[in-house]
């Protein structure tokens, strides 16, 4: 079973910058899409990013298009998300999640949270405006 760890969350004011990381443990991920979802109280958890097996692929919520970047390095089995111009709106828990299936690499897959099987414990962003 793979440990999924996030860090790199905290208190941010709007419009400045900030980097999650995923670090996994217990399973080489280099074949698996590996996505990030958030969720704000009282709301349901949304889909954020996500990036293929290979990095050819990356999906993103539409408010998060220009301003969020998903990468993976395979070699330290970490994927990191880029949040550039943060807005109060993106205050919420983080959670890193990788898929259940090797190899794939379609939209729907990858933006949809019941295709992913293991999930971290969350790291909390607050922005503050």
């Amino acid at each position: 079973q793979v440990q999924l760890v996030e860090s790199g969350g905290g208190l941010v004011q709007a419009g400045d910058s900030l980097r999650l990381s995923c670090a996994a443990s217990g399973r080489t991920l280099s074949t698996y899409a590996m996505g990030w979802f958030r969720q704000a109280p009282g709301k349901e958890r949304e889909f954020v990013a996500a990036i293929n097996w290979s990095g050819g692929n990356t999906v993103y919520v539409e408010s998060g298009k220009g301003r969020f970047t998903i990468s993976r390095e395979n070699a330290e089995n970490t994927v990191y998300l880029q949040m550039l111009s943060r807005k109060p709106e993106d205050t919420a828990v983080y959670y890193c999640a990788a898929h259940r299936r090797p190899y794939v690499s379609d939209d729907w897959s990858l933006r949809s949270d019941s295709t992913y099987g293991d999930w971290g414990q969350g790291t909390q962003v607050t922005v503050s405006s």
